[in-house]
């Protein structure tokens, strides 16, 4: 198997790359061509034996495909005995480098904030861990994305003497890990500290440049990979190391040989450097960063885009813009400095890495912070398959992939179509980090760039669990008529699952629809269409579409709720106007909505629909709002992220506020707030953002400034921003509202 790949580029000090002393023709012709030829998945399980009867579920590099297996690999994936997955996770990340200096501190500061943020993420529907739900046990309790981030240590042991050999040393080389010395560390690291252990902790051990790790001390598997200078040459990554290196992988230490784990097991992850060193600077003071290869987008996203040129998402092939015959003349009259520019120009716009949160050069003015986004893509892949597979004998196909390896390379967005951002950033790579900016998910407050997992319901990649149930209120009707209610409008990310019992086989299992017609009637209930029960919807409980009538006019609300196989749920609510006689002893002759009223083709069940409403009034929803922490830099270039929390569906707004003094004083304009409380120092309304809930809970949004607005507050070192959150019950026509404020001091 051949895979090809965008060249890797060394540091100052080691031989020039080969592929560099070519012209730019040559150079391009080469990429065209590696682009057109599409290698085979790599051979070989992903759960991998390392000797001495253990095995490690292994992220290997693969530059060459997106989808990791074949459809029907695909249509194995199961977790046929109900082996355990993880109800809950607290993380522990781990940094091992002797020296203390080996990170770059922004790179800490990104991969801590990220953890931080998964947790505070935790229950969200917008990113891959979000699907891990539908994956369950023999106790038919889901995978929760319910994680805690337990703080981060720095751990300063001195490496051990070396045991493998690594493929290809970087200068100057640091050591070479074997996995067995890594259990042995954080053995010792976790009794020394007396750190928990258990199927609810996982401990995720970090190491830096010029650290490689190996499986074990024949070097089979290899964090580093050797390359020919030939392979260089032709852009090729054909060597028995490359495809036998890894990105990340993740094991246990399980000394009871427990089936389902238990109170001694510790559940660990590895994550070595493998994001390169574009852009990077060694840390003022520090020893010299190793010189290694540059770039690591084949431990990224392979050298796919999931954004197409028309804006669409689909995965497609980053490839250089191919040179017209002018374009090869010019080429050719260039001198050595234009065609070393062209040249990059141009390899740009091929494979390259992505680093969303690169916002601009680092504290010591390089542009290598952003490399922590291609490690934090490894985490979030590592947590998805330590939850769903941790003692690597849980949900895995037939050749042993797991939950992220059925969907290698594929970054695309399922849940932007409900409000959130989609896809974002640049689709270039920029000059000076050589990395585009595109991310695809949010993660707590933070936005992101993470590989899809698999998703058992559709077979297909998600990179978030959406669940938005919507129908369309039929138009006037009259008592009596049959009116047809369709949630097959809704998008239900998670419609299909497994269901385990004492023993046996599991069953599949679907999401339920229940529809509260408000005229109390009982509640109507059934599964998701899919179900076997569904094949005839008039005669067995199938509820996506109903049909119902009304005895009594008058106005009704009609509730949907969905509840997916995870067990989240959400609902929607419309008015439904029915012209007729009111039921009896309403007053003033109109309906009061209290009236029965029939399903046809249903079976109806007992039940109450759930509501803020008390004798027909609204109540005043709850709400919470805060300016989270962050940088005014951050704030003006990527909007203010503001964290919030609802007891109940709501609509409302956000407004961002400034003193109109500091606004006329920068020439900022604005509206002027209503309802301000009387005394308070006059504001301005200077950025605004709508808010729609489905249920109640907590989330976090970012709200942009205009280009002029941002300009101007970028002025100063610091600023005072209000937030005011205004919301009203979003299921009722009620006008009870509830308006909260928060208030804090940015600074650059």
């Amino acid at each position: 198997m051949t895979i090809f790949a965008r060249p890797l580029l060394l540091l100052a000090g080691l031989r020039p790359v080969v592929a560099r002393r070519r012209t730019l023709a040559a150079a391009l012709a080469a990429s065209v061509l590696a682009v057109l030829i599409l290698a085979a998945p790599q051979a070989g399980a992903i759960v991998t034996p390392i000797g001495g009867g253990l095995s490690v579920g292994l992220q290997p590099r693969n530059s060459g495909t997106i989808l990791g297996t074949t459809p029907e690999e695909r249509e194995t994936f199961s977790n046929e005995s109900g082996n355990a997955v993880l109800h809950g996770t607290s993380v522990y990340p781990i940094y091992w480098d002797p020296r203390g200096e080996t990170f770059h501190r922004e790179w800490l500061i990104k991969i801590d904030t990220f953890f931080q943020q998964m947790g505070a993420g935790s229950g969200s529907l917008t990113n891959i861990l979000s699907s891990i739900g539908q994956y369950r046990d023999r106790s038919n309790q889901p995978a929760l994305y319910q994680t805690v981030y337990k703080g981060s240590y720095h751990d300063t042991v001195k490496y051990p003497g070396k045991v493998c050999t690594d493929p290809n040393p970087p200068v100057p080389a640091i050591t070479c890990l074997t996995d067995a010395q890594v259990r042995e560390q954080l053995q010792s690291f976790i009794t020394v500290h007396g750190l928990p252990k258990g199927m609810h902790t996982i401990y995720y051990l970090l190491t830096p440049p010029g650290v490689t790790v190996c499986t074990d001390a024949a070097a089979s598997h290899c964090s580093d990979y050797t390359v020919s200078e030939a392979e260089e040459e032709n852009r090729e990554r054909n060597s028995v190391s490359y495809k036998e290196s890894f990105c990340s992988y993740h094991g246990d230490i399980n000394p009871d040989s427990a089936v389902e784990g238990d109170g001694n097991t510790v559940l660990y992850a590895v994550i070595p450097w493998t994001a390169g060193t574009l852009g990077v600077s060694p840390p003022p003071g520090a020893l010299e960063y190793p010189s290694m290869y540059a770039e690591g987008f084949d431990c990224q996203d392979g050298g796919w885009s999931p954004v197409n040129k028309n804006g669409e998402n689909a995965e497609v092939r980053e490839t250089p813009k191919e040179l017209n015959k002018s374009e090869k003349e010019a080429e050719e009259k260039a001198d050595a400095e234009e065609k070393a520019a062209l040249f990059k120009r141009h390899r740009l716009e091929g494979p390259h890495q992505e680093e969303p949160n690169q916002e601009a050069k680092g504290e010591i003015g390089d542009y290598g912070p952003g490399l922590a986004d291609l490690i934090i893509n490894q985490i979030g892949e590592e947590q998805a398959n330590v939850v769903t597979d941790p003692l690597l004998n849980a949900w895995q196909d037939s050749h042993g992939n797991e939950v992220t390896d059925e969907c290698r390379n594929v970054f695309g967005n399922t849940v932007s179509e409900e409000g959130s951002p989609g896809i974002q950033g640049s689709l270039t790579a920029e000059t000076e980090t050589e990395a585009g900016t595109l991310s695809n998910t949010t993660v707590g407050s933070g936005r992101y760039y993470l590989n899809n997992a698999f998703s058992f319901a559709g077979a297909h990649c998600v990179g978030g669990a959406p669940l938005v149930p919507r129908f369309t209120a039929p138009n006037p009707v009259n008592t009596n008529e049959i009116v047809g209610f369709d949630g097959m409008e809704s998008n239900v990310g998670l419609g299909k699952g497994l269901s385990f019992g004492p023993s046996g086989p599991p069953t599949t299992t679907y999401a339920t629809f229940t529809w509260n017609f408000g005229d109390g009637t009982g509640e109507v209930k059934g599964f998701a269409p899919g179900a076997p029960t569904c094949e005839a919807p008039w005669l067995s409980p199938c509820a996506a579409s109903v049909f119902h009538s009304y005895q009594y006019g008058g106005k009704y609300e009609v509730t949907l709720t969905v509840t997916d196989v995870a067990g989240n749920i959400a609902r929607v609510s419309h008015e439904v106007t029915v012209a007729g006689p009111p039921p009896p002893g309403a007053p003033g002759g109109s309906g009061s909505g209290s009236g029965a009223g029939t399903s046809a083709g249903q079976t109806p069940s007992t039940g109450s629909s759930t509501g803020a409403t008390v004798g027909g009034s609204a109540l005043a929803p709850i709400a919470l709002a805060t300016i989270l922490p962050q940088g005014l830099r951050s704030a003006l270039r990527r909007g203010l992220a503001v964290g919030y929390s609802v007891n109940e569906q709501v609509a409302g707004r956000f407004e961002v506020l400034l003193s109109r003094s500091v606004a006329h004083r920068l020439g900022i304009s604005g509206s002027t707030p209503a309802n301000m409380a009387v005394g308070s120092e006059p504001q301005l309304v200077i950025a605004k953002a709508v808010l729609v809930t489905t249920k109640g809970g907590h989330s976090s949004v970012r709200i942009q400034f205009s280009k002029h607005t941002a300009a101007r507050l970028g002025r100063l070192h610091k600023v005072s921003l209000m937030l005011r959150l205004s919301v009203r019950n979003g299921a009722s026509s009620g006008s009870a509202s509830t308006t909260v404020m928060a208030s804090a001091t940015l600074a650059h």
